[in-house]
């Protein structure tokens, strides 16, 4: 554990010489799962999915909605309610028994998410309440370091709505220019354009890791090379990836990483913003209260280190134990089993939806995580999702915070199903069945 690691694990408000346990040594973290594994036990999985047998108008939930938000195991419920029931009470404060379990228990949830990520040191893992947080947090404080009037911020066409207006913001303010990357009709981004689009006055790169809309899967390490190769930082925000493969940020070489809790078979309300550390120590706070000041006088307040100066007030203690919960389920799962199955759920959809005539599917990149938006001729996104609905069938049916990518696709919307480790070609026969049920409706 390095020094800064070992300021972290202190308790922030308790005088120095406390006794502690240190987070690193909780038992409560998982091992990761090797690639040696069988195949996923879908049947027993979805037993721990109370919301998988819940029956709606006489139908049962079929639930395709997980990028919007996956579902939670009763496990990361239990251990968020046993937080609650047994646990309650604050963090980083008072010598008692219950304040130092808790803070044991919230750091160690911080040390899961640097092993799952694959980080440096647990100074590095800054909690917030997800990804849209994350990138206004680097934008309102590193942004306004870096960015000045006349510069560039570079962001590619499919960027979701959380990866935009923060620095439209931004640019507002400071007087500097937003560049596209461009994208195919295919929904890949055009490499080719980053020699022109990067230059001396580019001062950040934005790009998303999975699309929440087409599925895209971008060569996020490629893009951050080529930035690196022009001094410029590069934000990823990976809300869609971590639940669906292996993120090592160390190996992508990011400056910034973002991504929900939610997304991630965890609660809503806590998210990561992983950053370098020597960035982070650069940043300056960008919220002020308690838990984040090494001392105050009417003079002058001194900030404790990353991320400890990101963190005011009361942090979402029970969130981010859930978080941690999150990460052990799905790491005992095993990501890369997670991604076979979803990979397999994602072609036989492909093929099957494909058939039926009028339906059109966008985005048809080689790499592709477990989402299929599409459009029916004649029927309007909203109705599509409506009339699944009435078929038990949860699915996402708007713009998805992406308009600028409806806008490039010429479609005002469109139905997105989006498909999970818990899924199965059954339910995608069902949804296969209910469009066709909704076709022959409007016809």
């Amino acid at each position: 554990m390095t020094e800064g690691d070992r300021l972290l694990a202190t308790t922030r408000d308790v005088p120095p010489g406390t006794p502690r346990t240190m987070p690193g040594q909780s038992p409560a973290i998982a091992p990761v799962m090797t690639t040696t594994l069988p195949p996923l036990d879908i049947a027993a999985i979805r037993k721990d999915f109370a919301l998988l047998s819940r029956v709606l108008r006489g139908k049962p939930v079929i639930y395709l909605d997980s990028a919007v938000s996956g579902q939670m195991p009763l496990q990361v419920i239990e251990r968020m309610v046993k937080y609650e029931r047994d646990e309650h009470t604050n963090v980083h404060r008072g010598v008692s028994t219950l304040s130092q379990e808790a803070t044991d228990f919230y750091e160690a949830a911080r040390e899961k998410v640097r092993r799952f990520i694959g980080a440096g040191s647990i100074r590095e893992i800054v909690w917030t309440r997800g990804t849209t947080e994350s990138i206004n947090l680097v934008a309102q404080t590193f942004g306004r370091m870096v960015v000045k009037e006349g510069d560039e911020i570079l962001l590619s066409a499919m960027e979701h709505h959380a990866n935009i207006v923060p620095w439209q913001m931004l640019a507002q303010e400071k007087g500097a220019t937003i560049k596209v990357i461009p994208m195919t009709d295919t929904g890949e981004l055009i490499l080719a354009s980053l020699d022109e689009l990067i230059t001396d006055r580019t001062k950040i790169v934005g790009v998303v890791h999975i699309s929440n809309v087409l599925g895209t899967v971008n060569p996020v390490k490629e893009i951050i090379a080529m930035a690196h190769a022009k001094g410029v930082p590069v934000l990823v925000d990976g809300a869609q990836a971590v639940p669906h493969l292996q993120v090592d940020v160390k190996d992508l070489d990011a400056d910034f990483y973002a991504f929900s809790g939610h997304k991630l078979s965890g609660p809503t309300g806590i998210g990561v913003l992983y950053g370098k550390l020597a960035h982070l120590e650069a940043m300056p706070p960008w919220h002020g209260g308690g838990s984040m000041i090494r001392s105050v006088t009417w003079e002058k307040t001194t900030y404790l280190p990353a991320p400890g100066k990101f963190e005011a007030g009361t942090p979402p203690i029970a969130a981010a134990i859930g978080l941690g919960a999150a990460i052990d389920y799905v790491s005992a799962l095993g990501i890369d089993r997670i991604a076979a199955h979803e990979h397999d759920l994602l072609l036989y959809a492909t093929e099957r939806l494909s058939r039926i005539p009028g339906l059109r599917i966008l985005g048809s990149a080689k790499e592709k995580a477990s989402v299929i938006s599409f459009v029916v001729e004649g029927i309007h996104p909203h109705d599509m999702g409506s009339l699944l609905d009435g078929e038990g069938i949860v699915v996402r049916a708007g713009h998805h915070c992406a308009q600028p990518i409806m806008t490039r696709l010429k479609v005002p919307a469109t139905t997105r199903a989006s498909f999970a480790y818990f899924n199965t070609r059954e339910e995608v026969d069902f949804l296969v069945s209910a469009v066709e049920k909704a076709i022959e409706l409007f016809k």
